[in-house]
């Protein structure tokens, strides 16, 4: 008999439930009846369709394949005219199943020659107020001649080559078909005059000093190829200055010839180090390999000093570097350097973490640039693989933070006196955990950064944060009287101005970079904080770092694509998160949540509103309707003070029965006794869908948080109603207490709702 009235009442349920949801549906717009807006659909529309070289997991496919470019250059720095010339041979494999009749070329220095186009994109009228060297650089100066001057192009028997250039890049024709599995090796010599990056903001170029002398840090340098592989083709997008770059791996061996004073390193192994330095310098470098804690000063302040007070040298040195499997070279030198290292242990491995620096950097330089190195090596190597190569090189150079295999340059520079802000020490340490980072994503990780601006900034930075945090507590006098680690990015709540700004200046992270507004929100901030809420609200770290590690390891000396990352993730956590790379990635929406109302409810045995008007629609008379447990809301015509704080099973006798007949004493005694029960009805104006996490406290100060999947909103995207069923009273209730999800107004996520605070209030305060 049991089973028959609980059957009744399931079917009763289910037809009230159908009632409510009809009554809706045609309180609905018809507008949008038709189209599919569920923000829980799948990416199918989006995403290309997986084939032979990418499969559908988010791995390379069976027949994945990549072209290869390796380089053989002989490089001399003229330093009295800051001028740099060079000779390279480029082996190029073609192991596409395509046939090519020409060769892409970059040749990024053309955005500084005089006919560049890079300015002539640039809008935005008369500027209300510059400072002198802008005003000048704009108006009264003549455009730097930076551009590559290209002198040859030569097959290997020394044949002249056709070829064509167009702005920033330069396409070779070949002399015959390259079939697959083939290589062509051919020849370009070239030249150019190097910028003041400090001036002009170049990514690359030198910095003068008031002694006359200079610090180069050398990059895109030379003409270097573009990738060919099965997305696009020929990745021949132009370099106009944002953008970074897309590039195929392979081996470099470079010469490069600088002043015999001159300290110098780069990409790749040194390969005739007794040759370069000094006997003293050599017995430091080896005391360096040996010392995992403190950094050893190779050469001193002392010893760049000195020659900084002297005539540059006539003389010239020849320092050889080789890299097997980069897809980029760069390199630095000056008579000014300062340089110190520390061996880190990672995987096994010991990996030398490197500092170079003019005295200017000190005292800062030498007390944390090495120790920041070694905790990225450290950090991102658990996230995602060990770092595969021999050494990381910091280095510093004014405004500057940019990165290339195994070296990057950094930015934190101290007063004349030697005093830095705190702001300066964490600026310095997070850019040098930032771009020694970029080992990993896109050197390593081969992103295109042409196309996918996110795809290495914003991976990232999210790693960096992690990174930086570790900082914190293994080197905790980097945050002395501070909780943690101030990360500028990463948190949910640091990226809340930027989406709840003007949405006619805002683009979705899957756009080309060049073409974004705000960039470093849309570029850095944002997927680094979407990827932090990825891992600690949504997915969990287990799960999270697992899936991420799967995308980095499988994706490691390849080139990854947005759906390589998106369905990689999916396939090693078995969750649908297409709904999460929707909102934020292919949309600017923002999440906003609120409290629209809480109500209480008690349990009655008499038949409440809702029953009679179901009875009344369905025609039920009362002999039709067993023994019901019924809810009775707070402050409603059914509500009896009688009702309140009593258990529901002391309230309904059937229920007690119920209890009694189904269960045993001892899972009687493991029941929960609720004596309170709560509506929370939760709206959502903003568009973008989260979780919801919800924080109850109750009146003897206790508290707990519930989260609810993003997927509670899957059915109405505008408002959901959850119940809580206690037996202590609810005092207080907030949504997203910890500021977990972005909430760009929080205002309406507390009951009862908060006291506002008057604007003069705020200004006292």
């Amino acid at each position: 008999m049991k089973a028959i009235k609980l059957l009744f009442i399931s079917m009763m349920l289910v037809s009230y439930g159908s009632f409510a949801q009809e009554k809706e549906a045609k309180e609905e717009p018809k507008a949008e009846e038709h189209a599919n807006i569920n923000k829980f659909r799948q990416l199918y529309q989006e995403f290309s369709t997986p084939n032979q070289y990418r499969s559908a997991s988010g791995a390379p496919g069976p027949q994945y394949y990549q072209q290869r470019a390796d380089y053989e250059m002989d490089i001399r720095l003229d330093d009295e005219n800051h001028h740099i010339y060079g000779y390279e041979t480029i082996t190029y494999t073609n192991n596409s199943p395509d046939v090519l009749d020409y060769l892409w070329v970059q040749l990024d220095q053309n955005m500084r020659a005089k006919d560049s186009k890079t300015p002539l994109i640039e809008g935005g009228g008369v500027q209300p107020f510059m400072q002198p060297s802008g005003f000048a650089g704009e108006y009264l100066s003549e455009p730097f001649d930076g551009g590559f001057n290209i002198l040859k192009v030569l097959d290997k028997s020394g044949n002249p080559l056709k070829y064509m250039i167009n702005n920033t890049m330069m396409r070779v024709e070949l002399p015959s078909k390259l079939k697959t599995g083939k290589e062509f090796e051919f020849d370009i010599e070239w030249d150019y005059n190097i910028n003041n990056h400090v001036e002009g903001r170049g990514r690359s170029g030198y910095e003068q000093f008031p002694d006359g002398h200079r610090a180069y840090v050398i990059a895109q340098f030379y003409p270097r190829m573009a990738v060919y592989n099965d997305v696009e083709g020929w990745q021949n997008s132009q370099f106009y200055g944002r953008d970074e770059f897309a590039l195929p791996f392979g081996t470099f061996e470079v010469n490069i010839t600088v002043p015999a004073d001159h300290w110098l390193d780069g990409t790749g192994k040194l390969t005739n180090r007794k040759d370069v330095y000094s006997k003293t310098e050599l017995a430091r470098y080896e005391q360096a390999q040996k010392s995992f804690e403190n950094p050893v000063v190779i050469r001193t302040q002392q010893e760049a000093e000195k020659l900084a007070m002297m005539p540059g040298s006539k003389s010239t040195k020849t320092w050889k570097l080789k890299a097997d499997y980069v897809r980029d070279f760069g390199w630095t030198s000056s008579r000014r350097y300062v340089a110190d290292a520390m061996a880190v242990k990672v995987g096994g491995k010991d990996i030398m973490a490197v500092s170079i620096y003019p005295p200017e950097g000190n005292p800062l330089w030498e007390q944390w640039s090495t120790k920041a190195v070694a905790q990225t090596l450290k950090s991102y190597s658990r996230m995602t693989f060990d770092y595969p190569y021999h050494k990381a090189i910091s280095v510093h150079a004014k405004n500057q933070g940019m990165e290339y295999p195994m070296i990057c340059w950094n930015y934190g520079r101290p007063d004349a006196d030697g005093n830095y802000s705190d702001r300066v020490k964490f600026g310095m340490i997070s850019v040098i955990i930032h771009e020694v980072g970029h080992n990993y994503f896109p050197m390593i990780v081969n992103s295109d950064e042409r196309q996918w601006t996110w795809m290495d900034e914003g991976l990232n930075t999210f790693v960096q944060y992690v990174a930086e945090q570790d900082m914190g507590e293994n080197y905790p006098a980097s945050i002395e009287g501070l909780d943690a680690y101030p990360s500028r990015r990463g948190p949910a709540a640091k990226i809340v101005p930027y989406m709840a700004g003007d949405q006619r200046y805002i683009a979705p992270i899957m756009s080309k970079g060049l073409n974004t507004y705000q960039f470093g929100s849309n570029a850095y901030g944002k997927p680094g904080t979407a990827l932090n809420i990825l891992r600690e609200t949504v997915m969990g770290r287990e799960l999270f770092d697992y899936s991420f590690r799967t995308y980095s390891q499988r994706w490691m000396f390849k080139h990854p694509t947005p759906e390589d990352f998106f369905r990689t993730m999916e396939d090693a956590s078995a969750m649908d998160l297409d709904w999460f790379w929707r909102g934020w990635f292919y949309t600017t929406q923002f999440n906003d949540m609120g409290i629209e109302s809480v109500d209480k409810y008690y349990v009655s045995s008499e038949k409440n509103q809702a029953m009679k008007d179901l009875q009344k629609q369905r025609n039920i008379d009362d002999s039709r309707i067993p023994q019901m447990v019924y809810m009775v809301k707070e402050g409603s015509e059914d509500y009896n003070e009688s009702l309140k704080g009593q258990e529901p099973s002391e309230v309904v006798g059937e229920l007690k029965s119920y209890l009694m007949d189904n269960f045993t004493a001892s899972e009687r005694a493991a029941m929960k006794s609720p004596k309170f029960f709560y509506e929370i009805k939760v709206v959502k104006p903003g568009g973008l869908v989260m979780p919801i996490i919800i924080e109850y406290t109750y009146a003897d100060g206790t508290s707990e948080t519930v989260t609810h999947p993003a997927e509670i909103w899957r059915l109405n995207d505008k408002e959901v109603g959850l119940s809580k069923a206690s037996t202590k009273e609810i005092v207080k209730i907030v949504i997203d207490p910890k500021l977990e999800t972005a909430d760009v107004d929080t205002s309406n996520n507390t009951w009862p709702a908060a006291a506002e605070v008057s604007k003069f209030d705020q200004m006292k305060k």
